[in-house]
């Protein structure tokens, strides 16, 4: 039902998201504040298309800040500094109610920190919490400066922000829970889950330089396995724009796997996959919640090599891991990955056998620890937009 506006007044909503994950929750964020205030709230910021569906007219468009690589970033530096002031001096401008940034935050965290140097009055929210837990936790700390509340998609958070001395951080729920239905298998996809040969899932990451470093271990690792006389079907999902690069990268594999492309075949197969070979990422939560048990790897240059051997100060950087609270997914990085050390592996979880049981009985605990009660999670975050608003006002 909608509510009423906050005290007869129409209030403004200043969002700010740069990748498409971002504006996706964006997106729902806005419509769920619509449902609830009605006319009686206007958006404005920096936003994809979900959002613009929503009725946002960004200030630029997000691909601008499509740059991947050290090299990209260091060459197209003037321009994303520029972008940073351009949208700090916008919502300064826009003089907004509440500002909401969300993920990205090597961008929207510079835009935050101007935004509330330069007028200390506006209520700013992170959506999204950065990394705190695996590196650099004294951020948590200088979020306190320019951040009033953090709204996180990981359970674990809330309390790591308290032992960080951050600002308050309250779980309000990761955009997967509302895709269970589409994860896992209905009665007939239960079937060939369990029949064989047995479906192998290979992910080697969404980026092109991470398809670059996995494919060549990926195929050796697969050709091994296979000449152990161990029966699987591969299956590798990919995006559009990735296709062609992955199907040169597969073409001398001596297994050859079913590329299938887009998110819906990509569901299609989680929910009659039996086991998957994944690059570390957030499909490794998204492969627990479907309940398929997986080895995950991580090989990149040296730069990520760096990163992983001194900065990352937790027992996994596997996400499942993480979120079921013990490291039941074994993970290969770096120099650990190899097809001497995955082909075990992934025997081990094609089989009936204890790491496999050790694996499905975790991720079946995953309901309970990331539940969020009756409310979806963009329900959960406009409640707390909404309270400070009305915080907002009366101090004001």
């Amino acid at each position: 039902m909608p509510a009423r506006a906050i005290e007869g007044v129409t209030r403004k909503v200043f969002l700010i998201a740069t990748e498409e994950s971002g504006d996706r929750l964006g997106a729902n964020l806005m419509r769920v504040l619509r449902q609830r205030l009605g006319d009686a709230v206007r958006f404005e910021g920096v936003g994809g298309r979900a959002m613009a569906q929503e009725g946002l007219s960004s200030r630029f468009a997000i691909e601008e800040l499509s740059i991947v690589g050290l090299a990209a970033v260091v060459k197209q530096l003037p321009k994303i500094l520029r972008l940073i002031r351009q949208t700090a001096d916008a919502a300064i401008e826009a003089s907004p109610d509440i500002l909401v940034i969300i993920d990205s935050p090597d961008f929207t965290h510079r835009v935050a920190r101007r935004v509330r140097a330069r007028n200390a009055a506006i209520p700013i929210v992170d959506y999204v919490s950065p990394t705190v837990w695996a590196w650099r936790p004294g951020r948590a700390r200088a979020m306190r400066r320019y951040i009033d509340h953090v709204l996180c998609l990981l359970p674990f958070e809330p309390e790591t922000y308290r032992r960080l001395h951050g600002p308050p951080c309250s779980y309000v729920g990761h955009p997967l829970v509302e895709q269970i239905g589409v994860l896992r298998p209905g009665i007939d996809e239960q079937k060939r889950r369990d029949q064989a040969p047995p479906v192998l899932l290979v992910l080697p990451g969404s980026r092109r330089s991470e398809i670059r470093h996995h494919l060549p271990v990926f195929g050796e690792t697969l050709g091994r396995l296979s000449a152990q006389h161990t029966p699987f079907e591969a299956i590798l999902p990919t995006m559009p724009h990735l296709q062609d690069a992955v199907r040169e990268g597969v073409k001398n594999w001596p297994v050859q796997p079913r590329v299938i492309v887009g998110e819906q075949e990509k569901r299609a197969a989680f929910r009659i996959a039996r086991a998957a070979l994944v690059k570390s990422g957030t499909v490794t939560l998204e492969l627990a919640l479907a309940g398929v048990p997986m080895v995950a790897v991580y090989k990149g240059g040296s730069v990520e090599a760096w990163i992983v051997r001194r900065v990352v100060r937790v027992s996994s950087v596997i996400l499942a891991n993480l979120v079921v609270g013990e490291n039941v997914v074994p993970e290969f990085l770096q120099e650990d990955c190899t097809p001497e050390k995955l082909v075990p592996a992934l025997y081990e979880i094609l089989a009936d056998s204890p790491q496999r049981l050790r694996q499905t009985e975790a991720f079946a605990r995953l309901d309970t620890i990331m539940s969020t009660g009756d409310q979806p999670p963009s329900v959960r975050a406009a409640d707390i937009v909404l309270a400070m608003l009305r915080e907002s006002r009366r101090a004001n």
